[in-house]
């Protein structure tokens, strides 16, 4: 259910959040005395022993962490904890179950500046797929208002490039309220500008459209470059179906373009 772009930015998080944590745990990471952490911890300590000892393959004793300190009040842990949830990570997969805690993470709120922000921001994503594709068997049923929406706020206020991207795709499709492709274009071409393949790509087919041939080509064949294996294969299409029909002057302008961006060139 998650786009490879959200994937990376989750497990981006997952990583710092790791390297707060690195070499504060025994070796042996296990719940036990031994390990001088227990349920009656503090919730930091908690934390950094649910990643160590998820990290050692050692999920049950990371969840059984996870929950003590997400029921402390801890951030991170709620984040952790229903990662695991939605992808079935250490425990049986439970998108319901996931939805509720993000849920909790974004009804929190996260002060200007806080070192929360981070899991704050990928609840609220997560929480705008759940809404886009609703969980099957639960109360949590297509709302695609509510999707937009969501990732309207991540897009404005914290700038995330899939956030722009999934609101440039809803609002060229009409999903979730009116067609807007003026706006469709000024999201994607600021996540194209951070690097995004989906936004490069699906913006280099517009532009393409509109007739900036070169560019627009240019454009899709420099994200074939970036893109994740599970994601290429629609761009693909796209920049075939442009390549096929663009003349040979754009063709041989297009590669020499797409080699610039490559490059950090705009």
């Amino acid at each position: 259910m998650l786009t490879s772009e959200f994937r990376l930015f989750r497990l981006t998080l997952m990583g710092l959040s790791i390297a707060l944590s690195a070499a504060v745990c025994s070796p042996a990471c296990a719940f036990d005395i031994n390990a001088g952490v227990t349920k009656e911890s503090g919730p930091f300590d908690l934390f950094k022993f649910g990643f160590k000892a998820y990290k050692s393959g050692q999920k049950e004793e990371a969840v059984e962490a996870y929950k003590y300190a997400a029921e402390k009040g801890h951030t991170g842990s709620r984040w952790a904890l229903a990662n695991m949830y939605a992808d079935g990570d250490g425990v049986a997969q439970d998108d319901f179950e996931a939805f509720k805690i993000y849920s909790e993470i974004a009804q929190q709120g996260v002060e200007p500046g806080s070192e929360d922000t981070g899991f704050f921001i990928n609840a609220l994503l997560s929480l705008a797929n759940y809404y886009k594709h609703g969980i099957p068997g639960s109360p949590v049923k297509i709302d695609l208002n509510q999707a937009r929406q969501l990732y309207f706020q991540v897009a404005s206020t914290f700038g995330i490039p899939e956030a722009q991207f999934q609101l440039a795709q809803m609002m060229l499709s009409g999903d979730g309220g009116n067609r807007a492709p003026q706006q469709a274009k000024k999201w994607l071409n600021q996540a194209r500008k951070s690097g995004h393949p989906g936004a490069m790509s699906v913006f280099g087919n517009i532009l393409f459209q509109e007739g900036q041939s070169a560019r627009g080509l240019a454009l899709m064949t420099a994200a074939l470059d970036r893109c994740k294996p599970k994601d290429c294969s629609w761009m693909e299409s796209l920049q075939e179906q442009a390549f096929s029909v663009a003349t040979e002057s754009d063709r041989r302008a297009a590669v020499s373009l797409s080699h610039n961006i490559a490059t950090g060139g705009d």
